[in-house]
């Protein structure tokens, strides 16, 4: 095992790039590699906390995990959604780091800044993943001790939620048997990708009830998504994620090109990567993980960020094998992982579920859907409570959210928000933070 290029402790300068020149802001991090296989590199950067009042021993450790497969946590979370700077390099008022330290994670190998030697050693199922996680949590928790003690809770967005739940429950077992120490308090799935067929059957119902589809339109839905149900009911999960896409096109087709991570939002690029004869893979990925790795943030991470990291192998890109480690994982990709859940409550981990109400692609009416279906004993009683209403930070007297809490299991409804709640709503992402992390 070798952990890169290690810093911790040292008050780093974080150079924040524009017109002017470079203008240096100080931010205590650290980043590194793990060798969590043969041929397996997996990198990781954390940022310690700047909360005013506490220092990083008093505020939990938060681990991000992005979805895709493929998306970069180190670049499009950090970037894009909760980390210190936006991909502008000016600082985010809604960062994370104000009420947590933060650990992103470029995970599973391949993905972001973390590579593999050759395609055989990609991730092929969410169980690889969690064991790959599982070499990475050991060595961070074994060279930052400081952290052993602190709470610590895995966040995660889409595709990261399926990984956070498979990885939740490998800590659990770990932490059991005395081979991580550290002090897990929860997970946090964010519009994840935990039933994907729930998701699916109810893609026609959400666009129908908000005036993006006709009778006909809703017909022709939810005849291809009975399709992916068929395949998925006779356990054929490959050709499942290819009917998948198929309803994707159907979906495209008669919304006039609906943004599958805001509906209100239209993505003009979407139909400009079109080509007529895509196969289903390529059409997933022009969908799912290129978003991810936008022009502008590719050219971010692959030049002035990876000029600071310094510890970058020459012949790493950043995002260089994303389209592999989605193409790895597309036998694994409609496999859900309600069950997953289940145990993790039955457990007594604290488990969140957080949607955004203009999310399509894990849209909340699917989310619910298999809620419903729990074998959690608190079930009945959390059905029975009703929702508490909480204010917009950034417009008080506005609803920003609904949420409910019974026991171990709590329920996020964020309004105004897509499938990137941080970058929709960040305000109301950051007061659920700290509610979730118990710092209300």
């Amino acid at each position: 095992m070798m952990e890169g290029h290690k810093i911790t402790g040292l008050l780093l300068l974080l150079l924040a790039i524009d017109a002017g020149g470079a203008v240096p802001r100080e931010g205590k991090e650290t980043w590194g590699y793990v060798d969590v296989r043969d041929g397996a590199h997996m990198f990781w950067w954390l940022y310690y906390t700047t909360n005013p009042t506490h220092n990083y021993t008093q505020v939990p450790l938060v681990m991000w995990l992005q979805g895709g497969p493929g998306g970069s946590g180190c670049g499009f979370g950090n970037f894009e959604e909760i980390g210190p700077l936006d991909r502008d390099l000016k600082p985010r008022n809604t960062t994370w780091i104000q009420a947590s330290s933060v650990l992103f994670v470029d995970n599973p190998v391949g993905t972001g800044y973390s590579y593999t030697d050759s395609s055989d050693a990609l991730a092929k199922d969410v169980a690889t993943v969690a064991s790959d996680m599982m070499v990475l949590l050991q060595t961070f928790f074994k060279s930052h001790m400081e952290f052993q003690n602190v709470p610590f809770y895995i966040f995660s967005e889409s595709y990261g939620g399926k990984m956070a739940a498979a990885i939740a429950q490998s800590l659990t077992k770990a932490i059991g048997e005395g081979s991580i120490r550290c002090k897990f308090a929860g997970v946090a799935l964010g519009d994840s990708w935990i039933s994907p067929l729930d998701s699916v059957m109810s893609w026609g119902p959400y666009l129908y009830s908000t005036s993006l589809l006709d009778d006909r339109g809703l017909a022709e839905v939810d005849g291809a998504a009975r399709a992916v149900q068929q395949a998925v009911q006779r356990g054929e999960f490959e050709k499942a994620t290819e009917l998948w896409s198929n309803t994707e096109n159907v979906v495209e087709q008669n919304t006039n090109f609906v943004n599958f991570y805001n509906i209100l939002t239209q993505d003009p690029d979407n139909t400009a990567k079109m080509v007529a004869g895509d196969g289903h893979l390529a059409s997933l990925l022009r969908r799912h993980v290129r978003p991810l790795h936008k022009q502008s943030l590719s050219q971010l991470m692959n030049g002035p960020i990876r000029d600071k990291l310094k510890v970058i192998p020459h012949d790493v890109t950043w995002g260089g094998q994303s389209a592999e480690v989605f193409s790895s994982m597309a036998g694994d990709f409609m496999k859900p992982v309600v069950d997953t859940v289940d145990q993790l409550l039955a457990a007594g981990v604290n488990v969140t579920v957080y949607n955004g109400q203009l999310d399509l692609i894990v849209d909340t009416m699917g989310q619910e859907a298999w809620v419903k279906r729990l074998k959690w004993a608190g079930l009945p009683d959390f059905n029975k409570l009703r929702w508490t209403a909480l204010d917009d930070p950034t417009s008080p007297g506005q609803t920003g959210a609904f949420y409910k809490v019974y026991q171990n299991f709590a329920f996020y409804w964020i309004l105004k928000a897509g499938h990137m709640i941080p970058s929709d709503q960040g305000e109301m992402a950051l007061e659920m933070l700290r509610m979730v992390t118990r710092q209300e």
